[in-house]
């Protein structure tokens, strides 16, 4: 507990000190005073959550290394991010990046993409801070009496104190500093585990290299789900539609001073990133063939956790604990203060309705409001949907959201169409639906697993809905 509130109190100085302003251009957009570097590691912990923290090295013993094909597709995304999408961003100078569909389409659609954001980001925050309270709840909270809603308030709460003031302006530091402990608390369990498995600095990469758990590329079978290309193609164009077109992720670049900045804050966080996801994965082999070697029956989920806790000794389960609370909230922060970007900008327009005044207490207000609703949600999962596969596919389907986003922005970008515009919250809903049918019936009536690919078919039959619904030119 000393350790959890001695990180949260670092976290609160730094927005102290980063909270002397505290209007809504620091809190939406940091003053455009944020150092690109800054900006590019703090990235890192944002992208990854609690969930990779704890889901990717479980991932090895099914996957083997084939989570690496889509992290290579990522580079792909990212470049396109760089070169198109900022490009477009810093042009039209945004706050929030919803705002482009409305110059483009009308009022309907950019409310369309701002809702379907708001709705991914509700869900999907929810479920990673659940994930990781769970977790938390399990190995240390249930030990000392405090219940799971409590856990659940005291985390939410923490995060709003220190991002209550000055939103993004502080996060761009804070998850700076979380990036830095979620990656000492890998660096520190490859050490102790390794050390376990006798291998020393000199021998770990050959013996990751050699392990068959290291196999890479998958080009056997083109309906699997981890078969290369669909792989490759999909990590493209999640990072394009879960980095670029979400406001959570461009709400940090766009805090940069310029263009040239935000560019290079992409260009050094793919990077980083890659070897990032690279080193979890390492770190889940070398999990892994230790759990086998000592008889320990840990799979999946369950495996960093049971021997962070049980095998690696009070060290590791420190920095454990450290790394994960660290990996979950840099993602919550973020997400908290992306939130209530989106709906003050988006949703009540308070830029264009509100005086400045007001429009710092309608921000302070929505702020909290989205602080209950992660609340009242991460609890409900807990209490009210006890099914973790109804709440895991929850999370999938908020996962379709990003769809229709991609066909917008693809349809935006690529043609010069105009559509109806009061049309577009019909095919945005509409896409993701018929995706999610073909998604489960597509093994049995096509003998084809989409895995990440999905995304891709949701956003082309949202492009295929709004050529349906274009205008007509005089």
């Amino acid at each position: 507990i000393l350790l959890i509130l001695s990180y949260f109190g670092v976290l609160i100085l730094i927005s102290y000190f980063t909270g002397k302003t505290s209007g809504n251009d620091a809190f939406f957009k940091g003053n455009k005073q944020s150092p690109w570097f800054v900006v590019a590691f703090g990235m890192i912990g944002a992208s990854l959550s609690g969930v990779t923290f704890i889901s990717v090295p479980g991932w090895i013993e099914a996957s083997q290394f084939s989570y690496m094909q889509v992290v290579l597709g990522y580079i792909v995304g990212y470049l396109v991010i760089g070169t198109v999408l900022l490009p477009l961003y810093y042009k039209l100078n945004l706050t929030s990046i919803y705002t482009y569909l409305e110059e483009r389409f009308g009022n309907y659609s950019y409310k369309t993409g701002a809702s379907f954001f708001l709705i991914s980001r509700v869900v999907g925050a929810s479920f990673r801070l659940f994930l990781v309270a769970n977790v938390l709840q399990v190995i240390l909270f249930d030990d000392i009496g405090i219940a799971f809603w409590q856990t659940v308030i005291i985390t939410v709460l923490l995060i709003w104190l220190y991002t209550f003031k000055s939103g993004i302006k502080t996060i761009v530091w804070t998850d700076t500093l979380q990036t830095l402990f979620m990656l000492i608390a890998v660096g520190v369990t490859i050490y102790f585990v390794s050390g376990e498995l006798g291998l020393d600095s000199g021998n770990i990469l050959g013996f990751i290299l050699d392990s068959d758990l290291s196999k890479t590329f998958f080009f056997d079978d083109f309906k699997s789900s981890n078969y290369f290309w669909k792989q490759f193609i999909s990590g493209a164009f999640i990072a394009i539609v879960m980095t670029g077109l979400d406001q959570d992720m461009m709400q940090k670049n766009l805090t940069c001073k310029t263009l040239k900045d935000a560019q290079k804050n992409m260009f050094w966080f793919t990077i980083v990133l890659t070897v990032v996801n690279f080193i979890f994965l390492c770190l889940g082999l070398l999990l892994t063939v230790y759990a086998a070697q000592i008889g320990i029956d840990a799979h999946k989920d369950d495996l960093f956790p049971i021997l962070a806790k049980n095998h690696l000794g009070i060290g590791v389960f420190v920095f454990f604990l450290i790394g994960l609370i660290a990996a979950a909230y840099s993602s919550a922060d973020s997400a908290l203060t992306a939130l209530t970007t989106s709906f003050s900008i988006d949703i009540l327009d308070i830029e264009k309705k509100l005086g400045p005044e007001a429009q710092i207490a309608k921000r302070k207000q929505i702020h909290v409001l989205f602080s209950i609703v992660l609340i009242l949600v991460i609890v409900s999962f807990k209490y009210l949907i006890k099914d973790e596969s109804v709440i895991a596919k929850l999370f999938v389907f908020a996962g379709y959201t990003y769809g229709p986003l991609l066909g917008l922005y693809a349809f935006g970008l690529f043609t010069k169409w105009q559509v109806k515009d009061k049309v577009v919250p019909v095919i945005a809903i509409l896409s993701p639906v018929l995706s999610y049918i073909i998604s489960v019936n597509s093994s049995k009536w096509f003998g084809f697993e989409f895995g990440f690919f999905i995304l891709i078919l949701n956003g082309l039959l949202t492009f295929l809905g709004l050529i349906l619904i274009r205008r007509k030119q005089h």
